[in-house]
């Protein structure tokens, strides 16, 4: 339950500092910055070039496109640092010795649905349905990505340790990660709390029925936290 692949986005300096910036690598995450905000506020179809650079004051035009080539690739680099450093978390779980299959499964609910900074990703209230070429990045990401590179190996070594139950372990993988991260997060699907925990319900009574008995009440409070913070914002 990534949920994300959220990631908080930093916060930078006024026009002047951008104007003196010579880092390119500060510049890229400046661009990435703005670019990230302006798609959330108006949509990435709806978001120019030109009003990028506005915004970043001091770039022009071709300093831009010297490191991106086309807006597409800048919602490409978006996308990435959006799961970038929940794929790390993801990684550092399957690749723990110490946990059985089934126990990194529920690792990787707790330690995506507890991270404080979901906080304030939730509270900004990102409108992903005004961005639809980000939604789509963001869950080609999850199912190409996330359910096979790290979701799937996880399944593939609880069945072989005999914690986990499933003659499908590809077919469970996407299920799971679709499920967890698509179908129940409130910022895609726009639910109340009360539909929040109704889908956790359901998502809860699914696992069992894999010999999953992974999430808890403790998850399922904070994701309806989660849930009334987001709709709190719109």
């Amino acid at each position: 339950m990534q949920l994300v692949c959220y990631h908080t986005v930093s916060r930078f300096g006024g026009r002047e500092a951008m104007a003196r910036n010579k880092n390119p690598e500060e510049t890229v995450n400046k661009i990435l910055d703005v670019s990230y905000r302006l798609f959330m506020e108006k949509g990435y179809e709806y978001t120019s070039i030109q009003e990028i650079i506005d915004q970043l004051g001091g770039l022009s035009k071709g300093a831009i496109y010297h490191h991106f080539k086309s807006k597409e690739d800048i919602l490409v680099a978006v996308t990435d640092r959006i799961t970038g450093e929940s794929n790390r978390m993801l990684a550092d779980i399957r690749d723990r010795k110490d946990l059985n299959g089934k126990e990194k499964l529920m690792a990787i609910f707790k330690g995506s649905l507890l991270r404080p900074e979901l906080n304030d990703i939730f509270s900004t209230a990102p409108n992903f349905h005004n961005n639809s070429k980000l939604l789509f990045n963001i869950l080609h990401d999850t199912m190409e990505e996330v359910a096979p590179d790290y979701i799937l190996p996880i399944i593939k070594e609880g069945i072989k340790d005999g914690s986990i139950q499933t003659d499908y372990p590809k077919a469970l993988s996407e299920l799971v990660i679709f499920v967890s991260n698509i179908w129940m997060n409130p910022m895609i699907f726009d639910n109340t709390v009360e539909e929040t925990h109704n889908k956790f319900m359901v998502f809860q009574q699914m696992m069992r029925g894999f010999g999953l008995d992974i999430v808890d009440e403790e998850m399922m409070n904070r994701i309806q936290d989660l849930t009334s913070i987001y709709q709190s914002k719109r």
